[in-house]
């Protein structure tokens, strides 16, 4: 009866989990999404607790309890700027799961060898089903968890490292050690070489030795990665976990979460080729961990920064017919998106064509812009892809760069030697008049220089989104 419902109830899940991931696909569906998400999480702890191997039951109400009070604290207090490193945390964990898992997996198959009768038939659970694997399952058992523990420990250091590049904690500059790709080639080599020692003697030291090196690529690979590129990372260590779930599910002999741990693992994937080719960037390059640099001395940009106050931006609005919006991490850093949206109302108002136009990879996480819009009650068939609004910049009076520098910088086309050549990005520069919303003359986060800020067309609106935009609105009615 128990594997009975808990495979039914593994199968209604899996179902909601699709369900989910299909719905997140859209806006206006993204909500419903999310509480299919919920449901089929909740149906499959529920069925993992009194399914097969069920017990521990005080332990493993503490350790939920613990756990939803940790998640509700912390979505309690993290803004949506801090969002992509929230995100990077979770994959962390994730990663950490599957080392810890491995390891116990290989206590369990040294506990049980050489039991046998009585022994064999008092065991439950995971420990019942190892010790009634023949020599050929066990051997396979032992690449599954060498898989999952190394999966798992590339997945936690490089999310730690991606989590502090995000939040500044870490230089968000490309940084590599002496030797560069040699280090993480001989250290996956002698990972290689370790399975095999393992295969063949069993010896858990082999495991706690490869967990020290698949701990050195994650760290190496992402550390090698410049801020720039964080999005794609994010998205590349989000399949990571997935795959080092799928890895603990096929230890575990738990079919979820092999679905799951695939599930993930194939979208993270699919999304970062995706955004591979919004960036221009190659797919293997990333999964490497080696890209992010500069071929040569990036081109010097000349001119100087030209600013203006609300008034001039207010006057340049009310003869403008057609504005496109472009919002950035800088709006979400300053929760402007409240006052761009109050903007877009007003200036629709008065019979204006307003539009937004997303970047594949704006701000840190792929997204992000789409979910501050909503949250600002941005009507969504205004709110356009890259690909779908570019060829409309020659023809658009006003942009207004709101928080943004890679993803409008011309020098993705102009410098071959930029670390972002190549990458598709937004021609607002083509416009009529480009107004830039920017706290300051720096660089920003990735500390990529943006001639864009020195074009004759460009006038730069200087203080915090927020603020700025709160003055332009008092100017329009």
């Amino acid at each position: 009866m128990e594997y009975g419902f808990t495979t039914a109830a593994y199968v209604v899940a899996a179902v909601l989990f699709i369900l989910s991931l299909g719905g997140l696909s859209g806006q206006e569906s993204a909500k419903r999404a999310v509480w299919y998400g919920i449901v089929g999480m909740g149906l499959a702890v529920f069925a993992t607790l009194i399914g097969p191997g069920s017990g521990l039951w005080i332990l493993s109400i503490i350790l939920i309890a613990c756990g939803g009070v940790i998640g509700y604290f912390l979505a309690s207090k993290v803004e949506m700027t801090q969002m992509p490193e929230l995100v990077a945390g979770m994959h962390a964990l994730v990663g950490l799961a599957a080392v810890f898992v491995g390891y116990n997996a290989e206590l369990v198959m040294n506990a049980v060898q050489g039991l046998d009768g009585a022994a064999v038939d008092a065991l439950k659970g995971f420990s019942a089903k190892v010790a009634h694997k023949t020599p050929a399952e066990i051997n396979i058992l032992k690449i599954e968890v060498f898989l999952g523990v190394f999966i798992g420990a590339v997945t936690f250091t490089g999310s730690v490292i991606a989590y502090g590049k995000l939040s500044g904690k870490v230089t968000s500059a490309a940084t590599k050690l002496p030797g560069g790709h040699m280090l993480n080639a001989s250290a996956a080599v002698l990972s290689l070489i370790l399975l095999l020692i393992y295969m063949s003697t069993g010896g858990g030291w082999t495991l706690l030795l490869m967990s020290v090196l698949a701990f050195f690529i994650g760290y190496h690979l992402i550390m090698g990665i410049g801020g720039a590129d964080m999005p794609v990372v994010v998205s590349m260590l989000n399949s990571y976990s997935g795959w080092a779930a799928a890895a603990i599910g096929f230890s575990l002999g738990n079919d979820l979460l092999i679905v799951v741990g695939a599930l993930v693992g194939s979208s993270g994937a699919i999304l970062s080729y995706i955004m591979c080719k919004a960036m221009n960037r190659s797919f293997i390059s990333v999964i490497l961990g080696g890209f992010g640099g500069t071929g040569g001395p990036a081109m010097e940009v000349e001119g100087e920064q030209i600013a203006i106050d609300a008034d001039g931006v207010a006057q340049a609005l009310d003869d403008a017919d057609s504005i496109i919006i472009i919002p950035g991490y800088g709006m979400a850093v300053a929760q402007a998106q409240q006052n761009v949206a109050e903007l877009t109302r007003r200036l629709r108002a008065k019979g204006k064509n307003v539009r937004f136009a997303i970047h594949p990879v704006a701000g840190r996480l792929p997204g992000h812009m789409n979910v501050l819009l909503a949250e600002a009650k941005v009507p969504y068939d205004i709110v356009l892809e890259m690909d779908e609004i570019n060829d409309d910049f020659p023809e658009t009076d006003v942009a207004i760069v709101i928080g943004s520098n890679d993803i409008v910088n011309p020098a993705a086309q102009e410098d071959p030697n930029s670390p972002i050549a190549g990458m598709p990005v937004l021609e607002c520069w083509k416009a009529k008049q480009v107004f830039v919303s920017k706290r300051g003359q720096g660089t920003g986060y990735s500390g990529i220089e943006n001639p864009l800020f020195y074009k004759d067309n460009t006038r730069m609106f200087y203080g915090d989104a927020k603020a700025s935009l709160g003055e332009l609105l008092n100017r329009i009615s």
